[in-house]
């Protein structure tokens, strides 16, 4: 099919469309207006509603650096800078990362794109009006001396986390020319009699249909974590029971629009990204103004326990980054799909202030371990033996430092590798956590630029797909913040294609 001049054809209503309303689909926007395109953006969520799952996000993203000096031109000033220590992290770390996490089953290709452009991703979009700093309360810990050291290679975040990521996101695309249309329910794509993508269906309230034609269509419409029937059929039994985190919009229609025209599927259909998440607060799900305060993430300062007062997995195996979007799964398949976070007097000053300090957190306290079962409803004697065993088996020759892999360990069954800490001093504290799924791992096959393939791995003309509709980089697990690295990264190359 030829290509019309920009904005020109009138069988056209856009030169390009992009079905979404995160990250991903934003930076695609940007870049296809930025070469002079006439872009339309068709999201779903109504106006005070979107931005994906990118608005409940903290806003961290994973980025190569060569420390502090490397970062200065792209975050905001801050007083702490002059005692802050933040490691360089190469592009050969943050590859190996996500190989570690994925045990090796991410997609090469897909990898190297990432860890090699993603800082500078940051910087073009920082050049468009986005604003970021170091993660001091998320990624450091502050040292007797008054000094930070950050760990983890996650260190870079958005000011304002993901509400202000999108709404830095919504001023750049208008300055930009882009239209963007808030309720849009595209449900299915066009194609021509050559077998090329030229537009997308938008379906009513009334279930009437219209169409809306464009050159290219970039998908960045989400993956299928809201969709409890999707759920159980793809990750298995039990998964229709996790609470969504982010939007309820991702219901996986998009994905099944590219598949009914020939897209291939791409990426683990079989595992996702999920999280410890609070279990009982009375508003837990896709909630907009708490977002990610609901998630649980210092819990490799204590132990975590289920409620048959037993620990099951190893709280201290490596840095949060590494393990606390695997460990919602764990926590669905313990008895009743729910554990505790356990910590004393001692560690509770630790955690982070947004997420256990948060309005209405499910927060049990008890002056002893007994006491404290009693109050969860666990067996006060299975819980003690379990804190003493714990307690009496670390290692207290090697000290205590949460800024690093300390090898402090715990020799019980499952180990604690890093990190351990008795639990002895009054009053002890309790947090009931549950599976929060994020986002699901499978979608959409692609090559590199975004170009959405068949089964046979030919592209399909027109079609473009980025954010986590694109299936590959991540299986079973993912570093921390390569999420977002991975829609502006993938964003930007299907855009400037597009």
């Amino acid at each position: 099919m030829a290509t019309p001049a920009l904005g020109q054809d009138p069988d056209f209503d856009a030169d390009v469309i992009v079905v979404g309303g995160g990250n991903a689909a934003f930076t695609a926007a940007h870049a296809a207006a930025m070469r002079g395109r006439k872009v339309l953006l068709l999201e779903k969520a109504p106006r005070d509603q979107f931005g994906g799952n990118s608005y409940y996000t903290a806003g961290a993203t994973r980025i190569a650096h060569d420390g502090l000096d490397d970062l200065s031109d792209l975050i905001e000033s801050d007083p702490r800078h002059p005692v802050t220590t933040v490691p360089p992290y190469s592009e050969a770390e943050y590859a190996a990362d996500i190989a570690k996490v994925t045990e090796g089953r991410n997609d090469e290709a897909m990898t190297k794109v990432l860890v090699t452009e993603a800082a500078d991703g940051l910087r073009w979009l920082k050049s468009l009006g986005l604003k970021y700093r170091l993660m001091y309360e998320r990624q450091a810990y502050a040292r007797e001396d008054g000094s930070y050291l950050f760990w983890g290679g996650l260190h870079v975040g958005n000011v304002g986390g993901g509400e202000g990521l999108m709404q830095d996101h919504l001023v750049v695309a208008e300055k930009l020319g882009t239209e963007v249309r808030f309720g849009q329910d595209v449900c299915g794509l066009l194609v021509d009699g050559t077998g090329a993508v030229v537009g997308v269906e938008v379906r009513a309230n009334d279930g009437t249909v219209t169409e809306v034609r464009a050159e290219s269509v970039i998908l960045a419409a989400g993956g299928f974590e809201s969709n409890a029937r999707w759920r159980q059929e793809y990750l298995g039994d039990g998964w229709q029971n996790a609470i969504v985190r982010g939007t309820p919009f991702n219901n996986g229609e998009m994905i099944q629009a590219a598949l009914e025209v020939g897209a291939a599927r791409g990426g683990d259909w079989g595992s996702c990204h999920s999280v410890q998440w609070d279990a009982n607060h009375a508003e837990n799900e896709s909630n907009r103004e708490l977002t990610n305060r609901l998630t649980r993430q210092s819990y490799p300062l204590g132990i975590i326990v289920n409620n048959r007062g037993e620990r099951f997995l190893d709280e201290g195996a490596d840095f949060r980054n590494l393990t606390y979007a695997k460990y919602g799964k764990v926590i669905l398949q313990q008895p009743d799909s729910i554990a505790y976070q356990v910590f004393d007097a001692t560690l509770r000053p630790k955690l982070r202030a947004e997420e256990y300090e948060m309005p209405g957190i499910s927060e049990v306290v008890a002056d002893s371990v007994e006491e404290l079962a009693e109050k969860l409803g666990v067996d006060a004697s299975a819980l003690s033996k379990t804190v003493e065993e714990f307690n009496s088996s670390i290692d207290t020759t090697i000290p205590y430092d949460p800024n690093v892999l300390d090898g402090r360990s715990a020799n019980v069954v499952p180990p604690k590798s890093n990190w351990a800490m008795p639990l002895a001093t009054a009053p002890f504290y309790a947090y009931p956590v549950t599976c929060g799924i994020t986002f699901t791992f499978g979608g959409l096959k692609g090559n590199i630029d975004g170009q959405v393939l068949n089964e046979a791995g030919e592209t399909l003309p027109g079609l473009f797909v980025c954010g986590e509709m694109f299936g590959g980089l991540f299986s079973g697990n993912y570093p921390g913040g390569s999420g977002l690295a991975a829609g502006v990264v993938f964003g930007r190359r299907a855009g400037s294609l597009a």
